[in-house]
């Protein structure tokens, strides 16, 4: 299937299945993109200074291409 960025992809398996998204990334040599708002990680961050808080940041982690529509 030929995909490129701002294509719309409906998710076909997974825990995101059903759901639409739109192509941020398309990284064809791993047979893999990242679709916003699909397959979100959350990376937890440490403060860095005294006084400033730590945070939990959400980012897109690689679908197969496979997983598709």
């Amino acid at each position: 299937m030929k995909v490129k960025k701002g294509d719309k992809v409906l998710i076909i398996s997974g825990k995101d299945k059903g759901r639409t998204g739109k192509i941020i990334k398309s990284l064809l040599k791993n047979g893999t993109i990242l679709v916003e708002g699909i397959n979100l990680k959350k990376k937890h961050v440490k403060a860095k200074k005294q006084g400033e808080k730590g945070q939990v940041i959400a980012t897109p982690s690689p679908l197969n291409i496979s997983n598709i529509k």
